[in-house]
This record gives structure tokens, sequence and C-alpha cells, in this order.
């Protein structure tokens, strides 16, 4: 294998305590190209320059051989595996792989028990664990004394977020590194690795672009989808893997995604914030990319619909009406053509004026009626649909507004006797909500004086279920 040019040259690092075969056997030759591409050492390593470059976390680790318990965080394909393999070598430590997938406790069991008979021979141990998020709590729990105790050093691999599916106490006794996907020069470096010895002398600009694409930052899914079009190109007698080649072996690329996980509520914040932000291009980027990385578009329909009571509320109540109805269009057609009627629903949200004053307003109530516990309802305000009621005093002295002017009851306070009136909702002069404003002001200063004013200025009530010209 050539390895060209790595992160750092190979003298810039100890070399290893022993052989490659100590930890792991070397690839035979019809392992897959990603496995036969694995570094042997750090020098090899291609991507990650914020841990592995000079001065840097694991750089340092390895260069002053200092061990200690660490989880890899990072998507799919960036190198967790390989890191791990690599410090079993430089440490002199022997290598005990799990994953969380296939093992249980009586794995974990059986790991403890060869890292005490390595301890007896004077040897350390890191077990690795491969997805260790799939692992519950009380597997992880395993862990603990042993790793509290110094019989192994742990390190896990996650592409989950450790805050949420790693035990706090787990966590606490490891150092998290996170692993950023590999960039387009990286891949660029591994494509020219495989090349060297895959029976093809070149590649067309373009094949490796679509190539880069694809690999949507995974070295691993660069090199499985290479290994196919090399195979296609050997059988074609083609020494030079082109574009309509590499396209008859590539299957859709599909953009990193994993539903329920750590990708999903980051894109779903992004597009959130997108939508707040009346930012329509990077909202629809947003939403196209969830919907490509293969997200539910109804779980798309609920989120939007949420941000119009959330995030526009009634500086446009329009904006709700349009996000039900695109979520119940999307019902009737299903995909593909649904989601254009979502995406129409991302547009308006985008561009409507916003208001969080609703939103605000309901918080600022619940947390009040908390703070005041069971306050008793006047009884003027009580319903009376008895004798019995009647002569308790429910519903007298009760003003009913349609019989006053304006239908208003001027002067009369809904609280609780002896509250002072709060004052949750704040409308915007954005929106609907300039004219919600001047009604609030007319009715406040009814309520001082006893004048008559009209609902909505010059408009009638019924302009406040109408968006405004803005």
């Amino acid at each position: 294998m050539t390895s060209g040019p790595g992160l750092f040259d190979d003298a810039d690092l100890p070399a290893p305590a022993r052989p490659l075969s100590a930890s792991k056997p070397a690839p035979v030759a019809n392992a897959p190209l990603a496995e036969r591409l694995r570094p042997h050492h750090l020098g090899e390593v291609v991507g990650q320059r914020h841990l592995l470059g000079p001065g840097k976390p694991l750089r340092v680790a390895f260069e002053t051989r200092r061990l200690h318990s660490m989880l890899f965080w990072g998507p799919p394909g960036v190198g967790k595996t390989t890191l791990a393999r690599l410090m079993a070598d430089a440490f002199d430590a022997d290598f005990l792989p799990l994953s969380a997938v296939l093992a249980g406790v009586k794995d974990i069991r059986d790991a403890v028990a060869q890292a005490q008979a390595a301890q007896q021979r004077g040897r350390a141990t890191i077990v690795f664990v491969d997805e260790v998020h799939r692992f519950n709590k009380s597997q992880q729990d395993a862990f603990l004394p042993h790793v509290e105790s110094g019989l192994f050093t742990f390190i896990g691999a996650t592409t989950e977020n450790p805050s949420f599916e790693v035990n706090s106490a787990l966590l606490s006794r490891a150092v998290v590194y996170v692993l950023e996907p590999l960039d387009a020069d990286d891949l660029r470096l591994l494509l020219q690795r495989a090349l060297a010895g895959g029976g093809v002398e070149a590649i067309e600009p373009a094949a490796q672009e679509r190539l880069i694409r694809h690999a949507d930052g995974d070295a691993r899914r660069l090199l499985g989808a290479l290994e196919l079009a090399l195979q296609a190109a050997v059988r074609a007698a083609q020494t030079t893997l082109t574009a309509d080649l590499l396209e008859q072996t590539l299957g859709a690329t599909l953009l990193r995604f994993d539903k329920g996980g750590e990708q999903t509520y980051d894109l779903i914040s992004a597009l959130h914030k997108s939508v707040r932000g009346s930012d329509v291009d990077a909202s629809l980027y947003w939403f196209a990319r969830m919907l490509e990385g293969g997200a539910d578009p109804r779980y798309l329909a609920r989120r939007l619909i949420r941000m119009a009571v959330e995030d526009i509320g009634l500086a446009d109540p329009k904006a709700l009406t349009l996000a039900l109805e695109a979520a119940q269009t999307y019902e009737r057609l299903g995909s593909p053509e649904g989601e254009l009627a979502l995406a129409e629903a991302v547009v308006y949200l985008a561009v409507t004026p916003k208001s969080n004053a609703v939103y605000k307003a309901f918080n600022a109530a619940r947390a009040f009626a908390r703070e005041q516990g069971t306050q008793p309802v006047p009884l003027r305000l009580r319903n009376a649909p008895t004798k019995l009621m009647k002569n308790l005093g429910y519903g007298k002295d009760y003003r009913y507004a349609h019989d006053e002017a304006d239908a208003f009851a001027a002067g009369e306070t809904y609280f609780p006797d002896g509250m002072t009136p709060p004052r949750f909702y704040q409308p915007t002069s954005r929106g609907v909500e300039e004219r919600i404003a001047r009604r609030l002001q007319d009715l406040a200063e009814r309520n001082t004086r006893g004048s008559v004013v009209s609902s909505f200025g010059p408009e009638s009530d019924s302009a406040a279920t109408e968006p405004s010209s803005d």
C-alpha cells in the first residue's frame, strides 16, 4: 500500500511499541478496500487535524504515551475504530474490541477476565466498545469499577451525542473527543492511495468529484463505492475510471441523517432557526436536506405547525392555517407531490411577520398560576345553574358584556379578588398584532375613562383574522 503524504511524517512520532499484528492481523487479500487501507501508523491517518495536529490532544497523548479512557464521538467512517487500534499499538496494550450491537453482559465479563489475565502478565489492556450508545444503563455501569480501578482503559465510539446516550458516571471518567467528517481534500488523498494498487491508472476529475459528494465525509463509504467502480473498470478493460462508468455502479446518494438521533435535532434546529430568522433560501435548504436524508415528511409537517404557533402567532394568524392545510395536503397526496405543499408552507412561514408574544405570554401565565396557587373564583364570575347556587350569590352582580356599550363592561376585572391584574400579553408592532395592540390600548383607556371607541380603529373586528399588508 502506498501511504502518500499523511497528516504528519512518521519521523515526527514515536515508533509503535510493537508491530501492528499484536493488536490485529494484517488484512487478507480479499478484505474490503476500506480494511486494506486502514492505517498501520498515525502518519497514515487522514483528517482529524484538530485532534492529531502538532500540540493537539490526541497527538500529545500518543507522543507522551499517556493512556486514558476516552469516547470518540463522530459520524460513521471518520476513523474512530482506527484510532483505538493505533492506540493499542502505540501503548503496547492488548486490544479487546466489543460491539454494543451484538455484545451483552457476558461478553463484558469475558473482557474483564481477559484483562485480569493480561494484568497478571504485566500487560495493559484497552477495551474498545463500538456503538457504545446501544448499551443500556446496566451494561454501561458494568465497566465503571474496572475503569475506576485501572484494570483496563476504556475507549468507546459513538455516533450519538454522549451527553444523552452515555451514563453520566461513565462520561465523567472519560475524555470526549469529537471527530469530524472528512473534508474534500482528505477524501481526495484517500482516492490517490486507493488508486495506487487498484488496477486503474487514473480517474476522471468529474468521477472523482462525484465520489467525494457521494461519500459525504465518510471514508468507508468513499472506498466502498470506489471498490465497486474499480471492479467494473477492470471487467470493462478500462484504465481510466470515467464518470459514466461510475454512475453505473453508484447507488443513490443519501445525505447523512439519523432518524431520532443527533443529526435529526441539529437539522431541525437549523430549519427552525432559519424560518424564525426569515431566511427563505436557508429554510428551503435545511428542509430539502432533511427530506433527501430520509426524514418523515409528517414529522416535518408537525414541526412547521409548531413554528407557526411559536414564532409567528398572531402576527399572521393565517400562518397556522396554511401549515395545517399543508399537512393535510401531504396526507392526501403523499410523496413526492405532497412535499411541495410543505415547501410552500416553509416559504410562507419564513417570509411572514414574526411574533413570539403569545408564546411568551402563555409561559408567563402558567408560571404565574403556579406561583399564585389555588385562588378562588369571584362569585360574580361563577355560573349559577341551581337555586342553591343563586342563593349563595353565584353570578350576582355579573355584568353581561353584550348588554353594555360596544359589548364591553368598562372597569370590570376578571382576575381573582384582591389580585393586581398582571400583563402577560405584549403584542408586537408587526402584522396583525399591530392592530391588536391598538385594540388593547383602546380597551385599557375605556377601563379608565369609560368612553366608547371602535374595535380596531378604522377597521372592523373581522380584521383580527386577516394578515396585515406588510
